[in-house]
């Protein structure tokens, strides 16, 4: 696997995996990392940058939910966009910080969309939750390989 190929793969996995469809771009970055070709900082900045991306668009989509949520294909059921609302109305946009979890989190940033919390302030908390992620698991990846 050539480079571009590896990081555009990691990039597009976790792009995929931070919208709702499941994939697991943890998987992916670890198996790169553990094959010592790649290096550490452009995987971060590939997953993470992927998985923002992918939080965005969850995001966009939760702005034109009211219009979009009838749909058969809207992503997301109205029971998780209700639990995500209750945690969203609870602890305001610091829930953002949990937008890496699995199950909850991609749900949390679409009610942000929806509730339209100011877009800086949520690519801030995602970006810093995200990559934070990413970054513990890189390293405890390479402290017990």
């Amino acid at each position: 696997m050539d480079d571009l190929g590896a990081y555009g793969g990691l990039f597009l996995t976790a792009f995929v995996a931070a919208t709702l469809v499941p994939a697991g771009s943890e998987a992916v970055l670890v198996g790169l990392l553990l094959t010592d070709r790649f290096d550490p900082l452009g995987l971060l900045t590939a997953a993470s940058i992927g998985n923002v991306l992918g939080s965005c668009v969850n995001f966009l989509i939760g702005r034109f939910a009211n219009e979009l949520r009838d749909k058969r294909w809207f992503p997301v059921s109205e029971r998780a966009l209700d639990r995500a609302s209750l945690w969203y109305g609870r602890y305001g946009k610091w829930t953002l910080l949990l937008s890496w979890l699995p199950v909850i989190g991609d749900p949390l940033t679409v009610v942000a969309g929806l509730l339209r919390t100011p877009f800086v302030t949520f690519l801030v908390l995602v970006t810093l939750a995200k990559a934070t992620r990413y970054g513990l698991l890189m390293m405890a990846t390479l402290n017990w390989s």
